[in-house]
């Protein structure tokens, strides 16, 4: 997983690496943008990073990401974190990530579970014997997509306070 700002237009912008693993750790969603026979498809989802070199996601086992997975592994994924919207200066400040990735699905189920348990740390970790239950009640019917990064860059933009 390496970390590369290097492609970045605007080096006067660049986010450090340590921002960007805390933004990977903990965004709130990210955009899934995969290809399609009809053109680009781009999608928010939720997702939990392991900590090393990627990032699950939970589906639905049939659908349109699954299909464009299968057609074509190479996607990209977008992490937006603070954004401050400047009207009256014309501008926004923020700070996001972009990540490049293989996906991969039909997983094992050990590692599908963990991903689920890790989703649960993530977004409830208040009701985390609840989802456990949850999860194996519907274990069936989900599907998890782990992405592999390959590279992955940072920026931001500080807006001055008024």
């Amino acid at each position: 997983m390496l970390y590369d700002n290097s492609g970045v237009r605007r080096q006067d912008r660049l986010l450090d690496e340590t921002r960007a693993r805390e933004l990977l750790a903990a965004g709130e969603y990210g955009v899934l943008s995969l290809t399609d026979t009809s053109g680009p498809y781009g999608i928010p989802v939720n997702f939990v990073w392991n900590g090393r070199d990627a990032i699950y996601i939970h589906c639905a086992p049939v659908g349109r990401k699954l299909v464009c997975i299968d057609r074509d592994e190479r996607v990209s994924f977008c992490i937006v974190g603070n954004t401050e919207l400047r009207p009256a200066q014309f501008t926004t400040g923020y700070e996001s990530i972009v990540l490049t990735c293989r996906a991969r699905h039909n997983l094992p189920p050990e590692e599908r579970m963990e991903a689920l348990e890790a989703l649960l740390g993530k977004y409830s970790p208040d009701d985390r014997e609840i989802g456990r239950i949850y999860a194996r009640k519907s274990f069936a019917r989900t599907e998890i997509i782990r992405l592999d990064i390959d590279r992955w860059s940072g920026k931001s933009k500080h807006v001055k306070p008024l």
